[in-house]
């Protein structure tokens, strides 16, 4: 009977049926819709909601902050990624530019996330007036500036390392710029790409309590979510609340990584550079294979999939015909141009200078200047002690479980937990323990600053193993090298770009996290350790503008110069020496 009854129906009529696949996808996209429409209507209420709507404890409400906590970090990932697309591919496409851009992303690194909502707070409020969306942007903006540099760094880094022959292979296709960096450029930087969104998203809760429970002098600003109510709890000593924030935490984790990480990571995984099939299993996503069998939700996706497929596809004639008659320089000409590109950074640079320097000497004497380059030399002692224990941990951990599909997906969500692991829960711990035991709070406070920032390690050397060529994996075995020679000879080098760009995130982070880790609270319990990022908390908490200015320039000069002398280096070994040709 099923199959007369099919008989009579046209082809054209069964494919717009919905399948039993589609009976499971539809309800999964009206409930996420339905989700992104209510808390979002919810950012266009009047400013004085914020003043009427106290924050409870109550564990009832947590179901409504994480929606409204998770709607914000989507939000700043987008605004990130769109970021990282444009600064990455200006920074390592245009010689000129990456003089500007990436000393300019150490410094936006290094930030930390109070000196921004610092200063921008009353620019959001004052360009949304009478709104909570003006709230909602400041923090959106806080969450961006954790997601964004990390992100930036992982695609610029890839572009610097494409392989050669694939760049000839472009151009011999006759590819104009804008098909190669949808082509050739995003495809090839993608794997990488996707897991430091993973990281990113993760550590974006890292400063969720700052951004959502915002205090800069006498102006306090609290939105409805995780972080504000974390920081309720924290205020208040109450540990079963700290209990209810982690377990709302598992369940947004698990969320987010089953219906956004795990099917791009599984998307993704057709991008890996190689000419042979890998051995192991491909990572796989139920979300993905869902929609892959619906019939309606196809239908529906149809469309926009075809309307990207154009836009890459896209032939812009601009580079031809506005700018063919351009003359090409000479190498005279050139030169005379990077002087003069130079010398403009560096007057300002020089001009940006004076005036912080004038700011900040409203209130500050050299003696304070000093004492702060003092603390900002501890910290970096520190910070570099922690990174490279780190390193030396997560290096090998991370290739195990990078070159084992299998094996990294199921670490996959319990890495996000403990990346998005916000160092503020483990305050009480610190700060009853060390005032227990009198415990010197410069040693025993360190580890706070790495809890968070570690992952960024791990997350690029999983990358870079994942993504490590089948190829060269099946020449060492057949050439049968082992042991340390494997490591030194094959993975190490393989993997180094990620670990650099790793590397640098997770200091930038580390600095940054420095600021929440120096100096800790548990209610009226204060542990204080000397270094620049006590110094910035105290400032901030205080709202003396000048000194938080100073705190904030010192930060960057440290993590400048360090990335210079250190890192910079090792980036231009992996370029010239480890890329694949």
């Amino acid at each position: 009977m099923k199959k007369v009854f099919r008989h009579y129906i046209p082809a054209s009529t069964l494919r717009l049926l919905p399948n039993r696949w589609d009976l499971v996808a539809l309800p999964l996209v009206i409930g996420f819709l339905l989700f992104f429409s209510i808390t979002a209507r919810e950012t266009w209420a009047p400013i004085a909601t914020l003043q009427s709507e106290v924050i409870s404890l109550d564990p009832a409400n947590l179901p409504e902050y994480a929606m409204r906590t998770t709607l914000r970090m989507l939000a700043a990932m987008v605004a990130a990624l769109i970021f990282t697309l444009l600064y990455g591919t200006l920074a390592a496409k245009s010689r000129r530019a990456e003089k500007l851009l990436v000393p300019v992303l150490d410094i936006l690194q290094s930030v930390p996330v109070l000196g921004y909502i610092s200063f921008t707070v009353t620019f959001f409020l004052l360009l949304f007036p009478g709104r909570v969306l003006g709230a909602e942007f400041a923090a959106i903006f806080a969450i961006f500036t954790s997601q964004a540099w990390n992100m930036s760094f992982s695609f610029y880094q890839s572009l610097r390392m494409l392989p050669h022959d694939l760049v000839e292979v472009s151009t011999n296709l006759r590819l104009c710029g804008w098909q190669k960096f949808w082509k050739l450029d995003v495809p090839f930087a993608m794997p990488g790409l996707v897991w430091n969104m993973m990281m990113s998203m993760s550590g974006g809760w890292f400063f969720v309590v700052a951004s959502e429970a915002i205090t800069v002098g006498d102006k306090t600003i609290t939105l409805p979510g995780v972080g504000s109510y974390l920081a309720l709890a924290i205020a208040q000593k109450d540990l079963h609340a700290v209990g209810y924030v982690i377990l709302a935490m598992i369940a947004v984790i698990l969320i987010y990584d089953q219906f956004l990480f795990r099917p791009l990571v599984a998307w993704a995984d057709k991008f890996r550079m190689e000419t042979t099939a890998s051995q192991g299993a491909a990572p796989q996503s139920w979300v993905l294979n869902l929609i892959q069998r619906t019939r309606v939700v196809q239908r529906i996706l149809r469309p926009i999939t075809r309307a990207i497929s154009r836009i890459g596809n896209k032939r812009f004639s601009l580079a031809g015909g506005a700018f063919k008659a351009l003359p090409v320089e000479t190498p005279g000409t050139s030169k005379i141009i990077d002087w003069a590109w130079g010398t403009l950074i560096s007057l300002m640079a020089a001009y940006a200078l004076y005036h912080i320097v004038l700011y900040v000497g409203t209130e500050v004497t050299f003696a304070e200047v000093g004492h702060v380059f003092v603390l900002g030399l501890i910290t970096l002692l520190r910070v570099t002690g922690l990174i490279l224990i780190a390193s030396l941990i997560w290096v090998p951990l991370g290739v195990i479980i990078g070159l084992r599909p299998s094996l990294a997906e199921k670490i996959q969500p319990l890495a996000q937990f403990l990346a998005a692991f916000p160092a503020n829960l483990l305050f009480p711990v610190f700060v009853i323990v060390i005032l227990h035991y009198h415990l010197n709070p410069d040693i025993w406070l360190s580890p706070l600053i790495v809890l968070g920032t570690q992952w960024y390690i791990l997350f690029n050397v999983i990358a870079g193993a994942s993504a490590f060529p089948n190829d060269f994996k099946e020449a060492a075995a057949n050439f049968r090298i082992r042991g340390w020679l494997w490591w030194r000879k094959v993975m190490l080098p393989g993997i180094f770009p990620y670990y650099v760009t790793g590397a640098i995130t997770a200091s930038g982070g580390a600095w940054n996290a420095s600021i929440v880790s120096e100096y800790v609270s548990w209610g009226q319990d204060n542990v204080v350790a000397h270094g620049l990022g006590a110094y910035i908390a105290q400032t901030t908490a205080a709202g003396d503008f000048p000194k938080i200015a100073l705190g904030v320039v010192v930060m960057s000069i440290f993590v400048v110069a360090f990335n210079r002398a250190v890192w910079r280096p090792m980036y231009a070994l992996a370029e010239n020496k480890l890329r694949l040709n």
